[in-house]
């Protein structure tokens, strides 16, 4: 009676493991690959990353410095991660796939000594007068940044002072305030 149990007890257990053995696969990983780090309590991750309401499941990708044991990884973290052991379990970590589109080129930015820069406009794209207590105002909305299409209305005069190269000597409207803009975008 109790060998017929342990019978069944082992042919039950063989095929709970044939059913979860059918989703796992081996992973192994080179040295020098890319791989996602898993953000996780039981990574200790999550505190070192800020916990906000849509956190991240994976950060990275880091690069595999080199193999420790069987299921292990030692990884290259960035100095924001120092305070976490730098070996994680197979587990914590997802391949990452190279993909050029992935890479992000950064704008050149000149910061000055109190951490601000100036933001350079690129080119006039309207002009219109706007009446504002019987005195006509001449604005101009300006092209800041062509990637991302920002631009605003400003003061027309204001703005040939600090930036005059915008600007060229054709009157529109046939008034000394208001010229055919020289960076004019259509």
């Amino acid at each position: 009676m109790v060998r017929q149990i342990q019978e069944r007890l082992r042919a039950t257990q063989s095929r709970q493991k044939s059913y979860a053995d059918r989703r796992r696969r081996p992973l192994e990983f080179e040295e020098g690959e890319h791989v996602f780090l898993r953000v996780t309590p039981t990574t200790r991750v999550g505190r070192a990353v800020r916990a906000k309401k849509l956190t991240l499941r994976f950060i990275g990708p880091y690069q595999i410095l080199r193999r420790v044991g069987l299921v292990a990884y030692q990884l290259a973290l960035p100095p924001v991660l120092s305070n976490l052991h730098d070996v994680f379990h197979v587990s914590q970590l997802r391949k990452y796939i190279k993909d050029p589109s992935h890479v992000v080129e950064m704008d050149e930015v000149q910061v000055r000594e109190n951490l601000t820069y100036e933001k350079r406009p690129v080119a006039v794209i309207d002009h219109k007068l706007k009446e504002l207590r019987g005195k006509s105002i001449s604005l101009v909305k300006i092209l800041w940044d062509a990637a991302t299409g920002e631009a605003t209305w400003e003061v027309e005069s204001q703005f040939k002072k600090q930036y005059p190269f915008l600007f060229s000597g054709k009157p529109i409207f046939g008034d000394e305030n208001s010229y055919l803009l020289g960076g004019i975008v259509t």
